[in-house]
């Protein structure tokens, strides 16, 4: 019996055709992500703030589309950054404080009035005025964790008690005096480094601290959900009180700060000083949830809000417009960025719900408009 020789079975070689699919396809993944990150409907608001600049740089291209300009946008929003940063925290909570803008002229005057009446050292003044900011915080979350209190309305009411404390402190008047003119304090706000101060550096300290807590945390998972669905949370384990609760005094130590930083940087305790920023700070905060993580409040879109209004601002002070052009500019430019970024999300949903439902008919030529 013979036995019938066999071939010997080649070695299968790698096809070189694969590294090359895989090269494609990891160029293709990439695009697609680049695409979406530059999507209108991911920085709208963006795209909204580069024709604001083109408008500007065209109607008064002698002093706007310059270096000065460029730091005059950062060192002239500083503050209302911080403060639109403030109620970020708390929102991703579904927290509302509108105590924020009452604390920060809380600070300034406390901060004014120990330094100048009371003869303290800047530090401690600074000390004592946050530590009255903490009060707040803490004072906000018994009220509307503890107590049940509506966010909106307790903090409205918070707001109202702190701002009869101011009147009493300063009788309606600013606290002016050569302390707050003189170093070290003045330089907290005033120390600049190559034509930028040091507000615009604890901006992006405040920015990069809320989005590494908010997108890199177990603590920021649980605030969104939180926000999203606080009873499914809790039914999860979450502590959501005790998060409602801490929001609340993160916003008010940073809002407090804030307004450390603004008495540092006019050189006075004005008992105004936040009123200005309470509704700028929340319409930043609301354009800013549209921008980058689409339905959350986050810190850098919040950032982006901030600049795209103040770029505005700057460049209607730059044209000598009428004073009432500056509120015209941002409600319009907020209206249009939140119709822009928010309706363009929801427009092909809607398609979607009125176009006719589609039906394979038998033969496989879809019939549309008939009935399942």
């Amino acid at each position: 019996m013979t036995s019938t020789p066999t071939r010997a079975a080649e070695p299968r070689t790698a096809s070189p055709e694969l590294p090359a699919v895989s090269a494609v396809s990891a160029w293709a993944t990439l695009g697609r992500r680049a695409t979406a990150a530059l999507s209108f409907r991911n920085v709208g608001a963006v795209y909204v703030w580069l024709l604001i600049v083109v408008l500007f740089s065209i109607w008064v291209p002698d002093t706007f589309p310059t270096a000065i300009t460029v730091k005059q946008v950062l060192n002239g929003n500083s503050v209302a950054g911080l403060v639109a940063l403030s109620v970020v925290p708390p929102l991703a909570a579904r927290v509302f404080d509108l105590s924020v803008a009452y604390t920060m002229s809380l600070t300034s005057v406390l901060t004014a009035h120990f330094l100048v009446s009371s003869g303290f050292g800047p530090a401690t003044a600074i000390a004592l005025a946050m530590t009255a900011a903490l009060l707040v915080g803490v004072v906000n979350g018994i009220v509307v964790v503890v107590l049940r209190v509506d966010s909106f309305i307790a903090t409205l009411a918070t707001g109202a008690l702190i701002q009869s404390l101011i009147t009493m402190v300063t009788n309606d008047s600013s606290i002016t005096g050569v302390q707050l003119l003189a170093k070290p304090f003045s330089s907290i706000a005033q120390l600049d480094m190559g034509g930028v101060t040091l507000p615009v550096l604890y901006l992006l300290l405040a920015a990069v601290a809320i989005w590494f807590l908010l997108e890199h945390t177990a603590t920021g998972r649980r605030l969104y959900a939180t926000g999203f669905n606080e009873n499914a949370a809790r039914l999860q384990g979450v502590r959501t009180d005790r998060l409602r609760f801490m929001t609340l005094v993160t916003s008010a130590l940073l809002s407090g700060f804030a307004g450390v930083v603004f008495a540092s940087s006019v050189g006075s305790g004005s008992p105004t000083a936040g009123t200005p920023y309470l509704l700028s700070a929340y319409a930043a905060a609301f354009v800013g949830a549209t921008q980058l993580r689409a339905g959350r409040f986050n810190a850098w879109g919040t950032v982006i809000a901030v600049l795209l209004l103040g770029t505005g601002i700057t460049g209607l002070g730059l044209a000598t417009s009428a004073q009432w052009a500056t509120s015209l500019f941002t409600g319009s430019v907020l209206i249009i960025a939140l119709v822009l970024t928010g309706g363009r999300i929801a427009l092909p949903a809607v398609l979607r719900r009125r176009k006719p439902p589609v039906v394979a008919e038998a033969d496989g030529v879809p019939v549309p408009g008939r009935k399942v």
